[in-house]
């Protein structure tokens, strides 16, 4: 069933239309959070909240753009406005502290390049973190979560040009800031 006669029953109340919508993107809009916050539990707490948000949103959907793109643009204002109201506090638990004594070599070798990758995706979020808003955004919609020019714009709500030339801005901000990072491992286009 497409989405538009999905949105129509749910529009007239049918809680298995708007659960079959639910079910449709959940899935991209955790990934989505998950962009954002790389913590899967507040990724999960993000997504329902959007889907509440979109339930009771619902009666003002009035078809101008696709159900996907509306739902995108409720989740990216829901996550930035997350993000503007916590301040993130990483806590080390204790599953995550490694018991290298009992460990193999094979798998201590397998633990630490999983660390390793793991600390290259930190300092690459921490980087992007940092980022204007609008950059961190874009290349998140774009680049981390693989959206199209056109579905970026329509999220958005801006033309193809300002996210051809905002992405190329964000990008070129995002390897200047990597730089110190990369050292003497290589150039920018090992991002």
């Amino acid at each position: 069933m497409e989405d538009t006669s999905l949105v129509e029953q749910a529009q007239q109340g049918s809680r298995d239309a708007f659960e079959a919508l639910i079910k449709r993107y959940e899935r991209k809009v955790f990934h989505l959070a998950y962009g954002f916050v790389q913590d899967r539990a507040a990724a999960d707490d993000l997504a329902q909240e959007v889907f509440i948000k979109a339930y009771f949103a619902l009666p003002k959907f009035h078809f101008k753009s696709e159900f996907g793109t509306w739902l995108y643009r409720i989740a990216v204002n829901h996550i930035k406005d997350h993000l503007r109201k916590t301040a993130r506090k990483k806590e080390v638990s204790l599953e995550e502290i490694a018991d290298l004594p009992f460990a193999g070599p094979d798998e201590i070798r397998e633990r630490e390049e999983r660390q390793d990758h793991d600390e290259r995706k930190k300092v690459i979020f921490r980087v992007l973190e940092g980022l204007p808003e609008k950059y961190r955004t874009i290349l998140t919609l774009r680049d981390v979560r693989g959206l199209s020019y056109e579905e970026v714009a329509a999220v958005l709500a801006i033309s193809r040009g300002t996210v051809d030339s905002r992405l190329h801005r964000a990008r070129k901000l995002l390897r200047k800031k990597m730089g110190p990072y990369l050292g003497s491992q290589g150039g920018a286009h090992e991002l």
